[in-house]
């Protein structure tokens, strides 16, 4: 399984960016996707997950600000970040747990980072 990101850049203070990732390869499933970021002197935090019956969670940072939705038939999921602020700037990780050929249980891949960053 690959999980290509795309998106990120550089933008101000206030606004908005978008980033994308695919899942392709062999996949029977997927159960979750989602995002994590780190940032430079900080540990890696989770910025959201959606179920692919759409539940959504989001960490309390971004709350109100970034929606993650998902489109089944191209296995791919969005991050939508709004009322972008400088403390949003980190690389950005794509991560998802899917049900693949030959394995019983849900494998964890990730993707490439895509850096995220927010002047002030």
């Amino acid at each position: 399984v690959q999980l290509q990101a795309s998106g990120g850049g550089l933008v101000q203070a206030g606004g908005s960016l978008g980033l994308s990732c695919a899942a392709s390869g062999s996949i029977f499933s997927i159960n979750v996707m989602g995002w994590y970021r780190l940032a430079p002197g900080k540990q890696r935090e989770l910025v959201g997950t959606i179920i692919f019956g759409g539940i959504t969670n989001y960490a309390d940072a971004v709350k109100g600000r970034f929606t993650i939705s998902r489109d089944n038939a191209k296995k791919t999921v969005y991050l939508q970040m709004t009322s972008l602020k400088p403390e949003d700037t980190a690389v950005y990780y794509c991560w998802g747990k899917f049900k693949v050929p030959g394995i019983a249980y849900l494998v964890e891949y990730w993707g490439q980072g895509t850096q995220v960053t927010v002047s002030s």
